[in-house]
């Protein structure tokens, strides 16, 4: 059974605040909505995502004017984040919940990860569009990462660790199970950061990464369920 469709149009937003100067652009386009299945998978076909706006009672939707993503065949493996791959367990949505308790605990600013989005997400894995990848050592989950996965695009979320280099090795992981696609694939991490930068994030021009969505979201995407049985493998 289909989702119901979302009464909220982003794709009209978003053309909206392309026709706005670049010296006047921002990467808030928009506020409202909810949160339904239907509504955040329409925001991510149309390169937007949800969150909070800081000091506000309001969800954001956002579409960063620079956006960071991270092509597969970019992904920088330091000689320290191969030895600390060597030392951990990887797997694929074994524990969704872990991970979103785990972003959510990061200490971060903003405690952006509210009870809705947890239960907005939550929802969305349950109906096999929202993914995790956990790191594990001595059975406890010590990083992670969480995001929707349309077809060869996996948005990217939040990420978490509480061992060194935790988070950068479920990147490398998602990055494995990508390139087990047929199709194109990209991963979308929102904004470039310094720390991201090390692992190869580079930024692209909004109007870039719009063109590239319809793309990605029609290929054939990595086969979710046959990595969930599998611990997966190192890079």
């Amino acid at each position: 059974m289909g989702l119901p469709p979302s009464p909220w149009s982003f794709a009209d937003v978003v053309a909206t605040a392309q026709e706005v100067p670049v010296e006047d652009a921002d990467d808030l386009i928009g506020a409202g909505a909810d949160l339904e299945p239907g509504t955040l998978l329409a925001a991510y076909r149309a390169g937007v995502f949800p969150m909070a706006v800081a000091g506000l009672d309001v969800m954001g939707w956002w579409s960063p004017i620079e956006r960071g993503v991270l092509e597969l065949d970019a992904l920088r493996v330091s000689r320290s984040l191969r030895r600390s791959m060597r030392q951990v367990m990887v797997s694929v949505d074994r524990d969704f919940a872990g991970v979103l308790v785990g972003c959510a605990q990061s200490g971060r600013p903003g405690d952006w990860i509210t009870p809705e989005i947890s239960a907005a997400y939550t929802r969305l894995h349950e109906l096999g569009w929202a993914h995790s990848v956990e790191v594990w050592s001595a059975g406890a989950l010590v990083g992670g990462l969480y995001g929707v996965a349309l077809g060869g695009l996996f948005a990217g979320e939040s990420m978490f660790h509480v061992r060194t280099d935790a988070s950068k090795v479920a990147l490398a992981a998602l990055v494995e199970v990508l390139r087990s696609a047929p199709g194109p694939a990209l991963v979308d991490v929102q904004w470039r950061t310094q720390h991201l930068a090390t692992l190869g994030v580079h930024s692209l021009p909004r109007s870039a990464y719009l063109s590239r969505l319809p793309d990605l979201v029609a290929a054939p995407g990595p086969h979710w369920a046959r990595w969930r049985h599998t611990w997966c493998p190192q890079v």
